[in-house]
């Protein structure tokens, strides 16, 4: 399979970080020194992550030059969908008029484009029909307003990529590491602990990050590994690499993953700063506006990296 048709959805209000920086008390650029991020788009309170998934897919797919009749498959990667129950991607197939489409969420938090994108190259790659993959988040709505460490962070946004057949996917990597499962998390709404008056009342259904320096290690060295499994299994060299995409999960996990892997700036996308971290919908937005940028070149060797809560990781060779 390879990729025919890209889109992004981005959410028309931007937030700055000095804003919260002055809401909150904390000094200023105390944001951007821990995480990079300066501007974070944000959903307005009527939009959900089906609008942003809708708006991206439609991207694709008439970048595709595709009917959508013609999709086989949807696959949405999501952390927050638009209800608990029932699941986000049937609604988004609707309202893309993916008439003879299956439809399905997936989650593994900011990996879950690339686990997303390895699933529909392998069902593709079998039925030989186009499948369209969407990673689509709001997370200002999952983000304590009083916390620093995720409110100065996370974003909202939607990306896309149509899927048909062909030969572009070279490796990929899909891993896990379950031991620190509990370091980013939102303890309230599931079955183990149900959302309740005193679980509101505590702040438990908003997302929580534990042991900052010890995740972003363990971030780091997952993203390393996962990275180089890939390109091993793409039965290349690191320095083949013309572009590698990561997952925009902090700007010192991704210049120090860099420099393990070896890869300078000048080959790496980074949108931080403008877009901050919208978990699974970083890649996918990073590599639509390197696409509108003219940045990929044909037969340029892109590596598209992540690793998010759970903890999972992935990684993807492709050939452009």
């Amino acid at each position: 399979m390879k990729i025919k048709g890209i889109g992004s959805a981005i959410p028309e209000k931007f937030i700055s970080n000095e804003q919260t920086e002055q809401l909150l008390g904390l000094e200023h650029g105390w944001a951007l020194r821990r995480t990079g991020v300066r501007f974070r788009p944000c959903a307005s309170p009527e939009e959900a992550t089906s609008d942003l998934a809708v708006k991206a897919g439609q991207k694709a797919i008439n970048d595709a030059g595709l009917d959508p009749e013609d999709i086989k498959l949807l696959i949405l990667a999501t952390s927050t969908p638009d209800y608990p129950l029932p699941p986000t991607a049937p609604e988004v197939a609707y309202r893309l008029g993916l008439k003879h489409a299956g439809a399905f969420d997936l989650a593994a938090a900011c990996a879950g484009f690339l686990y997303a994108l390895a699933m529909g190259e392998a069902y593709g790659k079998w039925l030989n029909e186009p499948i369209l993959v969407i990673a689509s988040n709001v997370l200002s709505k999952r983000t304590n307003p009083n916390d620093p460490s995720t409110v100065t962070l996370f974003a909202d946004g939607a990306g896309a990529v149509v899927l048909t057949p062909g030969e572009s996917f070279l490796g990929t990597y899909l891993g896990a590491d379950g031991s620190r499962y509990d370091k980013i998390l939102i303890k309230a709404g599931g079955s183990r602990n149900p959302i309740s008056t005193e679980a509101i009342r505590q702040g438990l259904h908003f997302m929580q990050m534990q042991s900052g320096l010890e995740l972003f290690r363990q971030a780091v060295r997952m993203m390393t590994y996962a990275s180089k499994k890939a390109v091993e299994s793409a039965g290349i060299n690191i320095s083949q690499i013309d572009l590698w995409i990561p997952h925009q999960a902090n700007k010192r996990i991704i210049q120090e993953t860099g420099r393990f892997l070896g890869i300078p700036p000048e080959r790496t996308v980074c949108i931080l700063e403008n877009y901050g971290n919208s978990s699974a919908a970083t890649i996918p937005i990073a590599l639509d506006l390197a696409y509108q940028q003219n940045l990929l070149k044909p037969g340029f060797k892109l590596l598209l990296t992540a690793v998010g809560a759970g903890l999972v990781s992935a990684a993807i060779v492709l050939e452009w």
